[in-house]
Order: C-alpha cells, then sequence, then structure tokens
C-alpha cells in the first residue's frame, strides 16, 4: 500500500473538508438558510505554521468576504479551546489584513468579516453548547464587563438529518474508534472502516470514491501513533541513561530514520520534529538536513 506523501498533522478531516463541496456542505449544515451561497463563493483560509510553538487550525474557509468560520476537531474536550481559538481568529484576522492591505494606523475604519468559532467534537460524554473565553479568566470587578471574547460552539453531530455532513463525520469517527478497540491499528481495521461506513452510508461518495488515499492516510496515521509511542519511550529511557541533551537527540535522529522510512517527505518529518520537540523551523529543517542520509 503507498504511503499517504502528507503531513502527519492532516487527517481525514482535513482532507474531507479541504474539497469545496464538502466545505459548501459544512457551511449549509450550520447555516441552512443560505440558499445563495455555492463553491464558488467558499475560500479555504486554513493557518499553517503560524507562530513558532507550531499553532494550525484544523479548517478555516472565507464565505463571500463575509464570514470566516474556524472549525476544529476535537476527539477530547477541553475548555481551552477557547484560547486555542482565541489564537487561530487573531492569526486568521491577521493575515487577512495583510492580504488586504489594511492600515491599522489609518484614520479611517477597517472591516473585516464576521467570525464564527466552531468545534466538532466526536469524544464520548457531555459537553457544554458553548465555550467562552472569558470562563478562563480572572474576573474584575464587574463581571459582566468582558473586555476580550471568544465564542465557541460546540457541535456533536446529533442534526435530524442522517445526511448532515457534520452528523456524517461524527459517526465516521465512532465507527473508526469501535473497529480499532477490536481489531487494533492494523490494515484490515482500516478496511473494516471504510467497508461498514459505506455499507451504513456514512461518508459514501466521498470513502468510495477516494478509498485508496483515505487507506493510506489512516494507516499513516496509525503507524505514526505506534512511533511515537516508541519513539517517546525511548527518549525518555536514553534521556535518564545518557543525559537528557544526548538523549533528546537520538531521539530526535531516531525518529527522522523512522519517518523517512515510512516514506514521509521532508516537509512532514520537519513538523512532527516541531511538534514532538518544540523545535523552531529553523532547527527542524536543520535536523532533518542533518540526520536524513
Amino acid at each position: 500500500m503507498p504511503h499517504m506523501k502528507r503531513t502527519v498533522k492532516d487527517s481525514v478531516f482535513t482532507y474531507l473538508f479541504q474539497d469545496p463541496q464538502y466545505t459548501l456542505q459544512l457551511y449549509k449544515s450550520l447555516h441552512g438558510e443560505d440558499d445563495g451561497v455555492e463553491e464558488k463563493d467558499i475560500e479555504l483560509i486554513t493557518l499553517t505554521n503560524v507562530l513558532v510553538d507550531d499553532i494550525y487550525n484544523d479548517l478555516g474557509f472565507l464565505v463571500k468576504d463575509r464570514l470566516i468560520v474556524l472549525v476544529e476537531a476535537q476527539s477530547t474536550f477541553s475548555r481551552n479551546i477557547a484560547y486555542r481559538m482565541l489564537l487561530y481568529m487573531t492569526a486568521t484576522f491577521n493575515a487577512y489584513a495583510d492580504r488586504e492591505k489594511m492600515d491599522s494606523h489609518s484614520h479611517k475604519d477597517l472591516h473585516f468579516p464576521h467570525a464564527e468559532l466552531y468545534v466538532i467534537y466526536t469524544g464520548e460524554g457531555e459537553v457544554p453548547d458553548v465555550c467562552r473565553f472569558s470562563d478562563l479568566c480572572e474576573k474584575g470587578k464587574d463581571e459582566e464587563d468582558v473586555d476580550v471574547e471568544t465564542r465557541v460552539h460546540v457541535l456533536r453531530g446529533d442534526a435530524a438529518d442522517k445526511n448532515d455532513i457534520v452528523r456524517q463525520y461524527v459517526r465516521f469517527c465512532k465507527i473508526a474508534d469501535e473497529e480499532r478497540r477490536k481489531g487494533g491499528p492494523t490494515v484490515k481495521t482500516v478496511e473494516r472502516i471504510i467497508d461498514r461506513c459505506i455499507e451504513e452510508g456514512v461518508l459514501p461518495v466521498f470513502l468510495a470514491s477516494r478509498r485508496r488515499e483515505v487507506e493510506d492516510m489512516m494507516v499513516v496515521l496509525f503507524d505514526e501513533k505506534k512511533v511515537r509511542e516508541i519513539h517517546e519511550y525511548n527518549v525518555r529511557k536514553d534521556a535518564l541513561e545518557e543525559g537528557v541533551e544526548k538523549g533528546r537527540d537520538e531521539g530526535i535522529a531516531a525518529m527522522v530514520a523512522t519517518l523517512k522510512r515510512l516514506a514521509l517527505a521532508k516537509t512532514a518529518v520537519v513538523q512532527e520534529l516541531i511538534r514532538s520537540f518544540h523545535l523552531s523551523p529553523q532547527a527542524a529543517e536543520a535536523k532533518v538536513e542533518q540526520y536524513w542520509d
């Protein structure tokens, strides 16, 4: 089975919604009352490598230059998502201002699109309908007076329409979790996940038409989780036995060699080093070049 030449950060979620037809379906799920939007009216503006500490978002799109929608997919829930979404929103507005050549020092008012923030929750248990950044902050003298706020809507995929794209994506994740618990992270498990989803009418067109790509992606993600667990164990072991810095550097070398064997591109390995070792992009690129051969 060929390996997916994509960054490890990529997932079925981002692969699904980078396709305009499914991004449009997602918008329709959020705004079913708006019949005037077509695929050509939606522009992907997902963030990539905005900050040194590797802050990305899962999905961002602009609708008719009047609405920015930021969406994250989460299998475990934390109210801290409100803080992360605040960072994503700030970076997205900054990128928009740069693109539109806005002058923040001008005496004229700047005009930005409206922003909506969502989390698609695919895990178990009760979660709130909305998360707010203000809930994470110390309260001032007047608890009703909030100067900085981010409101994140939590979507559970519980729409009545079985064809709703959010409901289908959440169901896909549930099936994947169930099959993985039964069969482990194997190629056969991936095949069963896709077969079962198609049989149950869960993302059937997407999975049937792009089966090979999705299978490859999921295998790489399964393999990467195993590689990461082994790698993290050995980094800790080496650090204790031979000193933190030496163990860390050997761990970096081992990860580069392992991910190269998995046929990941250099750019993908760079991003994994940034995530796992908190390296700057420049330092991660240097380490990949150092240990690639």
